[in-house]
């Protein structure tokens, strides 16, 4: 694997920024934000400098129970070449369930959530990451995710899991250290013992970020500052293995250029400190590793998928639909997650479509949580707004000759049907007789 260094996460909101930054060797870019044709002329500059790009993505949905689908791996493979990465990731993690393998409505969570850490998961998981695998062009990392939940029954650690995926798989992967801590706080979940049980070989580059505590749960932000605990789990992972990367994430709460700076400093001071007593370590590993078996055939994973698709759409209709929560799971934390998920519906469909919130002022957020809490999101985050917008004009839910719904009305019609309507044949026939009236 290639040593890529010290990177940040490129985001259009500080593209600047990261132009000028010292130091940076690297960055990545979420993929589903970036289109092959029309590269932003800052990852354009970045690529020139040298400045290798890796495409991220958060749409597959490897741990569901449904193969990946072949127009998003096809997608995702364009973006690889037009950045010319040298590899991708993706997360271990699902985003969807229900449909036709369970007979019951598609549901999207908008959000990456966590898998059992079961043998039907890691059978599925396997041979979805082996169709990814086959279907890019480059090498495939996958990243531990963070939780607010845990699956009852589980039948390995986190470790456990991850070494044996890379191993029947031979995949790379993107260990989150701030994932870690989360899990640590979230699930009581040792990072050392993590580590511990990681093919560390295996490690492609690592990620971390910020976040918040609340009611004792650890909220995975990426828009606060990197704690102490997250800096202490990258020096544990730096006296272990060297790191091939180490990126900072940061993807909203922007600060000043100078305080991501110092936060990348701080990452750099972290692995630093971890490398000074990784000899030991290495010499101890290099012991044990050459045991891994990669491409190990699964079993048929047919039946899995079903048992696994069944407790996936269970649980995420509890999640987004308010149907009952399935037996095993902590009540209470679901409620931090169901709320937590249709809070972020709501910041990243102001964030696509932010004439909304400008229409509606301080009543969008509470509008649109009332309506995600009876209205599942079942496609992607453009159909949710054009769907709000929607529930808004028929409910009757604003002043029938207000500004609100006459601007909202408008642009609901501009983008509800296959053609923007400014651009149907129909309307431009009629404005362009309208002109031919007016300077008659």
């Amino acid at each position: 694997m290639e040593r890529l260094g010290t990177g940040i996460g490129w985001r259009p909101e500080i593209a600047d920024a990261v132009e000028r930054m010292p130091g940076i060797d690297w960055v990545e870019a979420v993929a589903e934000n970036v289109c092959p044709g029309h590269l932003p002329e800052s990852l354009q500059r970045l690529r020139t400098r040298g400045v290798t790009v890796i495409p991220h993505g958060v749409s597959l949905g490897l741990g569901g129970a449904d193969r990946p689908d072949e127009g998003r791996l096809t997608a995702l493979a364009e973006r690889v070449e037009a950045l010319g990465a040298p590899l991708v990731t993706e997360h271990i993690a699902f985003v969807r369930a229900g449909g036709p393998l369970t007979a019951s409505p598609l549901l999207e969570a908008g959000h990456l959530l966590p898998v059992p850490r079961t043998r039907d998961a890691l059978d599925v998981l396997c041979e979805n990451v082996r169709i990814a695998q086959d279907a890019l062009p480059v090498p495939l990392a996958v990243e531990n995710i963070a939780a607010l939940i845990a699956w009852p029954g589980e039948e390995m650690t986190e470790g456990q899991f991850l070494y044996e995926l890379a191993d029947r798989t031979g995949v790379r992967l993107l260990i989150d250290v701030a994932n870690l801590h989360t899990n640590h706080v979230n699930r009581g979940e040792d990072p050392a013992k993590a580590l511990a049980e990681l093919p560390l070989e295996a490690i492609a580059y690592v990620h971390v970020a910020g976040g918040f505590e609340r009611d004792g749960v650890w909220h995975d932000s990426h828009a606060h500052p990197v704690p102490n605990p997250v800096l202490d789990i990258l020096t544990d992972l730096a006296s272990r293995v060297s790191p091939p990367g180490v990126l900072l994430e940061r993807d909203e709460n922007f600060p000043e250029p100078a305080v991501l700076e110092g936060e990348l400093e701080a990452i750099r001071g972290a692995v630093e400190k971890g490398e000074k007593g990784r000899a030991i370590r290495d010499e101890a590993a290099a012991e044990a590793v050459g045991a891994a078996v990669v491409g190990t055939v699964a079993p048929a994973t047919d039946p899995a998928r079903q048992r696994l698709g069944l407790a996936q759409a269970a649980l995420l209709s509890a999640l987004v639909a308010g149907t009952p929560v399935p037996e095993g799971f902590d009540r209470v934390r679901l409620g931090v997650q169901s709320r937590a998920l249709a809070g972020k519906r709501a910041d990243v469909v102001g964030k696509v479509a932010p004439e909304l919130p400008e229409i509606l002022g301080d009543a969008y957020r509470a509008a649109f949580l009332a309506y995600a809490h009876g209205h599942p999101m079942t496609g992607g985050y453009r159909r949710d707004a054009l769907d709000f917008a929607g529930h808004l004009l028929l409910a009757g839910r604003l002043e029938e000759e207000g500004r609100a719904r006459r601007e909202l009305r408008e642009w609901w019609l501009e983008r509800s049907g296959p053609v923007p309507r400014s651009q149907r044949p129909a309307v431009r026939v009629a404005r362009a007789a309208r002109r031919v009236l007016l300077h008659r």
